[in-house]
């Protein structure tokens, strides 16, 4: 038996594959998904400020069950003190900086739009040497110490009431997901459970 709670929150590097785990784990939950980004960005890439963006997570997560993916700390005293679960996917740089190149080659060829109003720009991820303009450059500046900080999340007694899986491989994320969403939820009054 599987036990999750009703609401999760899924932290890693970009690309790690929050959304795409996110997602699936909210329709088989039948909860909300809740995307940080998509709360945070507004059109032409800009910001939200913190008091529109904090204000977007409060009512976002009114709902009795919900799914968030996405780190950004400057919410974390909103969402993580009503979280069950919260899921670290823990990948490797080389697969992370590979997925980066890919998912934003293809995001800026088919000219996807990303949460409604922005599109990929390709070209400003080749800029190595401005952490602040390419993707590529951030993740791996910030590597070591993100994961030192979503490390001691883990070991933090303020959040001791959360249960931690941490999967660190993709072969790890893709065995505890079918384990997850081969069970099948079940109602019991006014609480879910999963059984086979």
């Amino acid at each position: 038996m599987n036990r999750l709670g009703k609401r999760i929150i899924i932290i890693g590097s970009s690309n790690a594959g929050k959304s795409t785990l996110g997602l699936q784990l909210a329709e088989h939950l039948q909860a909300s998904f809740i995307e940080l980004d998509a709360l945070y960005w507004e059109p032409g890439w800009v910001a939200a400020s913190d008091e529109v963006f904090r204000e977007r997570v409060r009512c976002a997560i009114q709902s009795e069950s919900w799914v968030m993916a996405g780190n950004y700390s400057r919410q974390q005293d909103i969402s993580w003190p009503l979280v069950d679960t919260v899921i670290w996917l823990d990948l490797g740089l080389p697969t992370l900086l590979r997925r980066c190149t890919l998912r934003s080659w293809h995001r800026w060829r088919s000219r996807e739009l990303l949460w409604g109003t922005n599109q990929e720009i390709f070209w400003k991820h080749l800029m190595l040497w401005n952490p602040d303009k390419s993707l590529l450059a951030f993740t791996a500046k910030n590597y070591r110490a993100k994961r030192r900080k979503l490390e001691s999340l883990t070991r933090n007694p303020e959040w001791k009431h959360i249960n931690f899986v941490h999967l660190r491989s993709q072969q790890e994320i893709n065995s505890w997901r079918n384990a997850i969403l081969s069970t099948q939820p079940v109602e019991v009054g006014n609480t879910r459970k999963h059984e086979k």
